[in-house]
């Protein structure tokens, strides 16, 4: 197998449309490719070194985004995972009507979307049965983009319009969560609760605005598409992510639901004495 010295990949895997990849854009996605590798490493050795299950559960979480960006992006930067769709408003300088569509990046949303929900579900202490149901409004949300950005004609916005109801579905179950959380000992501050979520959905809005002008309107090329998108993934994935994993380091497993080891056997150990009247493990009944 050659290694070249430079990037060929649109040599390697040409692309087939009027309005494609450069090869400076396919560069900038190796990069945020290696970026997400790197993080992918960092997390995975802090998932190793971590001392409790609360940070070790955000860890996990964070795993599989991590994961999906780096196959996403490194099949995107190597011009595949994508396909020529016909386009009902051209850019000024286009040369045909076809743009290469990149289905990959939706993947990597369906993935990424839900789990920073799950995320600040977790960190807030939502209940599980409501963060499972903004994860499917997510990906109600990634499944109108996908299908709007396949869609050639302008029946697209409609589409798009669908996803911008379910984007503000979950904006509004993140942003005001049932219940709220609380300023509990050792747990998340409702301040800190809000500034993520805030955070989390001033990216989400930039989204749809980025779509709206490369996959929808068509007034920014693929490159200059992928250089935003791969900004907002960057932020979203990583910043949000290890963002919370740092902050987590100052919370409480009890307040964040998990309990230690010690902590367990010692409520097990309370639960038996309870039924049975008197001590646990050999201990003498005081009189």
């Amino acid at each position: 197998m050659a290694v070249f010295p430079r990037n060929n990949a649109l040599y390697t895997n040409p692309p087939g449309a009027s309005e494609q990849l450069s090869t400076q854009g396919s560069s900038w996605l190796f990069a945020v490719t290696a970026i997400f590798g790197v993080a992918l490493l960092i997390n995975l050795t802090l998932t190793a070194l971590s001392s409790t299950p609360g940070k070790r559960h955000i860890h996990h979480l964070l795993t599989p985004p991590l994961f999906t960006a780096l196959l996403t992006y490194y099949a995107s930067a190597s011009d595949l995972a994508w396909s020529p769709i016909v386009q009902s408003t051209a850019l000024s300088h286009s040369v045909g009507p076809t743009r290469q569509i990149f289905w990959a990046k939706y993947i990597l949303w369906s993935v990424a979307f839900p789990t920073v929900t799950a995320l600040l579900g977790f960190v807030g202490r939502v209940p599980w049965s409501t963060v499972g149901y903004q994860v499917v409004v997510g990906w109600v949300w990634v499944l109108s983009l996908l299908v709007a950005g396949f869609t050639g004609s302008l029946y697209k916005w409609g589409f798009f319009g669908f996803g911008l109801v379910a984007e503000g579905v979950l904006a509004w179950g993140t942003l005001f969560p049932s219940p709220a959380p609380g300023n509990t000992s050792g747990g998340v501050r409702r301040g800190e609760y809000l500034a993520l979520a805030g955070a989390v959905n001033f990216l989400w809005v930039l989204y749809p605005l980025a779509w709206g002008l490369t996959d929808g309107g068509n007034y920014l090329g693929v490159t200059p598409g992928f250089i935003w998108f791969g900004i907002l993934d960057l932020l979203l994935v990583v910043g949000v992510g290890f963002a919370v994993a740092g902050l987590a380091g100052k919370w409480d497993d009890k307040a964040l639901g998990f309990a230690s080891t010690s902590q367990q056997q010692q409520q097990q150990a309370g639960v038996l004495e309870k039924e049975t009247g008197g001590p646990v493990n050999g201990g003498e009944a005081s009189v």
